[in-house]
């Protein structure tokens, strides 16, 4: 018997999964491919948080269930990193979880505050699991835009003006992935005052909140003290330690949400390894300059690509943060569409990117490009890139039908 599950219905086709068959494709052929399209991370974990985790599971005890909401000893570190870099109280018994990354944590709290039909407000270009985790628990999204200017609030004026029933939740992401954007404290104090007047709870995903570039960290949403009363925050290891496998992350922020996601996962997980979780307490309590050093590294391949790109002939603007490049496609090329640029920007340069449309229909313009590859393998993409280009605008490529020709 054949049956189409419902919430499976939901979800469209996995727009990356075309240029990732493409990929696989060329690498089982042979092919030397550099991949800028995934954001994995490709530094090593610090030397002292994998030894912390060794250490910890030499101890047989570390081996048994763990506890779903995280050791304590984990989200007192989190309390205190908070306490540090935001000048934020936060209580590790009832305003911090720990998660399964912050992916996790995401999906899992909007299966604990939505209900069938609920209306969630979510930007478009965006991280897919903002809008499909809600569409997993049955809600309606509504996009509004990434652009933190006027026509963000206009678009939420018409949200609630519009919506029926009215929204249930906004999904904030700032750093943005995939577009870089940034916000600072007045930008959240106004979307917390307008989300307070209409009683819609927020949900801000601030992973990337150690991966910036100038003298003006990014804030958090919880330094808005009103923001307690309907906020909750997910942060996670993975890119500010290079630990992405390890899958921690955190959520904390209002009680009634952090009670709400630890009774779902008290159904769903017993948490992360021990050890695991030992670790990453170490990490947030440990030296800090493996983070200035990641910071480091990745402005410098993010200096590389940016500068290399436009002698390439592409103008990409330089990322204020995250370790991605939002890339308006070169305007010569932008009939393609993200999609078949990405292929074909595969297929003669061997470069793989992320096409925009991957994040929503309004990214369809651009590609996202990950630094995480090596400043010469970096170097070895440009001169890829830059051929590609040259041989494109002279008409010289041979998987272009004469169609796409003319168009280009």
């Amino acid at each position: 018997m054949k049956q189409e599950f419902h919430r499976i219905r939901r979800l469209p086709p996995y727009v990356f999964a075309e240029v990732n068959a493409m990929k696989a494709r060329a690498r089982a052929d042979g092919e030397d491919i550099i991949d800028f399209g995934m954001g994995n991370p490709d530094l090593p974990t610090p030397p002292h948080i994998v030894e912390k985790m060794i250490e910890a599971a030499q101890d047989p005890k570390t081996h048994r269930y763990s506890n779903s909401r995280g050791i304590p000893g984990l989200r007192k570190a989190l309390s205190a990193y908070y306490e540090r870099r935001f000048n934020v109280a936060v209580d590790p018994e009832h305003e911090a979880i720990v998660t399964l990354g912050s992916k996790e944590g995401l999906a899992n709290l909007s299966a604990a505050i939505t209900s069938p039909g609920d209306v969630i407000l979510v930007p478009n270009p965006s991280y897919p699991i903002h809008q499909f985790g809600f569409i997993i628990a049955g809600a309606a999204v509504r996009n509004i835009p990434v652009t933190p200017d006027e026509t963000f609030f206009q678009a939420l004026e018409r949200a609630v003006q519009h919506s029926v029933p009215k929204p249930t939740a906004i999904v904030l992401n700032y750093p943005n992935n995939p577009t870089a954007e940034l916000v600072d404290l007045a930008f959240y104090e106004q979307v917390v005052d307008f989300c307070l007047f209409h009683g819609i709870y927020i949900l801000s995903d601030l992973a990337y909140s150690e991966v910036y570039f100038d003298d003006n960290p990014p804030p958090s949403i919880l330094q808005i003290q009103k923001a307690w009363d309907i906020a909750v925050e997910f942060t996670s290891m993975s890119k500010t330690y290079s630990m992405p496998g390890w899958r921690i992350g955190f959520a904390a922020g209002n009680r009634d949400m952090i009670a709400a996601l630890a009774r779902v996962k008290s159904y769903l997980d017993y948490g992360a390894f021990t050890p695991i979780q030992v670790a990453a307490a170490a990490a947030l309590n440990g030296p800090q300059d493996c983070v200035d050093e990641m910071r480091a590294v990745y402005k410098e391949r993010r200096d590389v690509l940016i500068s290399g790109l436009g002698a390439a002939g592409w103008d990409v603007p330089a990322p204020p943060a995250t370790m991605f490049a939002w890339a308006p496609i070169p305007p010569d090329m932008a009939h393609l569409g993200s999609l078949e640029f990405s292929k074909l920007l595969l297929s003669e340069a061997q470069v793989a990117v992320a096409p925009g449309v991957g994040f929503g229909e309004h990214g369809d313009g651009f590609v996202r490009i990950a630094v995480v590859e090596n400043v010469h393998r970096t170097r070895q993409a440009l001169r890829s890139i830059k051929s590609f280009l040259q041989r494109y605008r002279a008409g010289s490529l041979d998987n272009l039908d004469p169609g796409q020709r003319a168009l280009g």
